[in-house]
């Protein structure tokens, strides 16, 4: 698994070199992470962003307005190939059985390959199917409504594992060389986490170490590595030596490498078990002298950290939408349940507790998929999508998790009841108690939710950053303070004035009569957000670098505006191309519903109507008290035998025909699907 790393100390860049923000409080370890997390910052934008702007007081309805969809052709091929995979699924994906068992069964694994399910972004060239960012989240989308496991399987493979990388900074060699594997059935993996190292990379500690002959030997530890106990082939981050920034600052330089599994010196330590998508292969890989050749350097040395991330801007968008489709599911039946079950002479969708569970059950799906459509629209189309993208990984997840709990609550004893058990005494199987536990990874993985509000307010707050920075350091020549004063003042004075121009002169003439005054909220809240945000900024100067939680509030501000905006926009995008308002009343709960919880956000900024304080002073009183945990030793583990090991390419060309862990757990193979049946459907595969 990969947890996405950002610092929330700030720099900008001003007249091509590095200016630091002053915080005397900093220690030189806060110093590290700060160097290391900024030198991988993408600095330019490179289009415009409905987030962005929101955060500055401009709400630009044409970034939004018509609401991008997907392009028919494109989408035709996305039906009928989703199509396929979904009658795959229910032939031979069992998510009970897999969740009992926790393991993919060797026939699924059968199944990606002979799909090409491994290959899914790659293109034809290369033997991949050559699909859109869109389609690659619908296909997947469907598969977890099946199995949380194996969507989550195969999108660490091809969202953060080798593909993605090779794709967008592999050379033509790599390119040709690795692209085509995983179209003949490799599996992939990513290896960032350490012990001491998630988010935070400068206390990374697995190195690389360049030979004479070019090639670089790895030592060190990766933890939670999603299908590390059976890839074939896995991108490492390590250090290969350190940096000094134009400030002077040193720092660990990290680069990428491709390492394929079965090289001596790569031992699997432990296969990790958790809470919820339990048969996901993850891992903790030890590296002692393990060669990589010369040529498996992905993006030049150093540049490993800035290959994160511009993988994830496109690797995160998959969370974000099985989120989506998680909720249209959960609704699909929640509504089902609430029109079928009675009590006290009506249906408990008729009772106010059950329509307000219903309302924001529909309300949150509705504007889940408008995010997440959204973002992959802007990536098929090219567009800078790090603020949405990671708004959307944070914003959705996070919304998917109230909806389970609610859909979960509305259903009762029978929502906490497995699926499995519901099934045996002839009730509807839906699994809520499965749904429940496999949706929590996703407010923690490719970017805790904390995390992403640090990354979405540090993006957010290069305008002021890059205008006032000068003024925050004791190193600035006085000449050049003036000179940034005088260069605020000409762009401030208009801006603030902007700030206080009424919303109600906006008419959005182009929008329903009934959406025109969200739509003016939603203006009048952004002017809002950019004062009180830019008045701290002033008030609190480097001080701001602690505040967190009053940043978090802020993000959170400006996506719930951002998904008011999308909302409205994709309804009146279906009014004015098929003229139907079926979706309208879903809208405009939830604009009423968010404009509350905005309201409530917008309180909680002021220090008198918050906890953040008390807070700072209570935590500090609990860790004073408290121990240190003993630190982690894995010194006991002695890894896997080579016998024991299982690799991608086995399970999906047939060479691994059961698993050794569906046979000792009796995994029940899908109805009509014996081991003869099996074999047979190989064989005919094979022909």
């Amino acid at each position: 698994m990969f947890i996405q790393f950002f610092n929330h100390t700030i720099k900008i860049q001003l007249k091509g070199e590095e200016m630091p923000i002053e915080n005397k409080n900093r220690s030189a370890a806060e110093d590290a992470s700060l160097a290391a997390a900024e030198e991988s910052r993408q600095t330019e934008w490179t289009s415009k962003s409905l987030m962005r702007e929101m955060f500055l007081g401009n709400f630009d309805v044409s970034l939004c307005y018509p609401f991008p969809e997907q392009d028919p052709a494109d989408a035709k091929i996305g039906d009928e190939y989703c199509a396929k995979v979904e009658e795959w699924c229910k032939k031979e994906i069992d998510g009970e059985e897999i969740d009992r068992t926790e393991t993919i069964p060797a026939h699924v694994w059968r199944g990606m390959k002979r799909l090409n399910l491994l290959a899914i972004k790659i293109p034809k060239e290369y033997g991949g199917l050559g699909m859109s960012q869109q389609n690659y989240m619908r296909i997947l989308s469907g598969i977890a409504k099946h199995c949380g496991s194996v969507a989550a399987t195969l999108s660490a493979h091809q969202s953060i594992g080798v593909p993605q990388p090779i794709k967008l900074a592999g050379t033509k060699e790599q390119k040709e060389k690795w692209l085509p594997k995983f179209a003949e059935g490799w599996v992939s993996a990513f290896g960032l986490t350490e012990e001491s190292a998630g988010s935070d990379p400068a206390t990374m500690k697995t190195t690389a170490t360049e030979q004479e002959d070019g090639s670089w030997l790895l030592n060190g530890e990766k933890l939670w590595c999603t299908n590390s106990i059976v890839a074939d082939v896995i991108v490492v981050m390590a250090v290969s030596g350190k940096k000094t920034s134009k400030s002077g600052r040193e720092f660990s330089e990290i680069s990428a490498f491709i390492l394929e599994m079965d090289t001596p010196g790569v031992d699997l330590l432990h296969r990790c078990e958790f809470m919820g998508i339990k048969a996901i292969e993850n891992g903790l890989i030890r590296f002692t002298d393990a060669r990589v050749p010369a040529e498996n350097l992905i993006g030049g040395r150093g540049n490993g950290l800035k290959l994160a991330l511009s993988t994830l801007n496109d690797g995160r968008l998959s969370i974000p939408a099985i989120s989506a489709d998680g909720a249209k599911e959960a609704l699909e039946f929640s509504t089902r349940w609430a029109k079928t079950r009675s009590q006290w002479g009506r249906t408990i969708g008729k009772h106010e507790p059950g329509a307000d569970k219903l309302s924001k059950i529909a309300s949150s799906a509705y504007a889940m998929s408008a995010l997440s459509d959204y973002c992959a629209a802007l990536s098929g189309q090219g567009k800078d999508i790090r603020l949405e993208a990671a708004s959307a990984k944070k914003w959705n997840t996070e919304e998917l998790w109230t909806v389970a709990d609610i859909a979960l609550q509305l259903r009762g004893g029978r929502g906490y009841e497995k699926g499995s058990s519901l099934e045996v005494r002839g009730e509807n199987p839906f699994p809520y108690e499965r749904a429940l536990r496999d949706s929590r990874i996703n407010r923690i993985v490719e970017g805790t939710t904390d995390v992403m509000n640090l990354f979405v307010a540090r993006e957010c707050l290069d305008f002021h950053l890059s205008n006032a920075a000068p003024l925050f350091s004791s190193k600035t020549p006085i000449g050049e303070k003036l000179a940034t004063v005088f260069k605020c003042a000409t762009i401030y004075a208009p801006w603030t004035l902007g700030l206080f121009a009424p919303s109600f002169t906006k008419s959005f003439s182009q929008f329903h009569p009934k959406l025109r005054p969200w739509l003016r909220k939603v203006d009048g809240y952004s002017k809002k957000l950019a004062f009180q945000t830019f008045k701290n900024m002033v008030l609190l100067g480097p001080k701001l670098e602690t505040r967190q939680l009053f940043m978090g509030r802020t993000v959170d501000i400006t996506v719930d505006l951002s998904t008011m905006a999308l909302s409205a926009s994709r309804v009146q995008t279906e009014i004015d191309r098929s003229g139907s308002e079926e979706n309208l009343e879903t809208v405009l709960y939830f604009l009423r519903a968010t404009s509350l919880r905005v309201e409530q956000t917008f309180r909680a900024l002021s220090d008198s109507k918050n906890c953040d304080a008390a807070a700072r002073k209570l935590a500090t009183s609990l860790l004073e008290k408290s121990e240190l945990l003993p630190n982690p030793d894995t010194s006991h583990l002695t890894g896997y035998e080579p016998a024991d090991r299982e690799y991608g390419k086995d399970l999906t060309s047939g060479k691994i025909h059961r698993r050794k862990r569906e046979i000792e757990r009796n995994f029940k193979l899908p109805s009509g699907m014996s081991d003869e049946a099996v074999e047979a459907q190989e064989e005919g595969a094979a022909k």
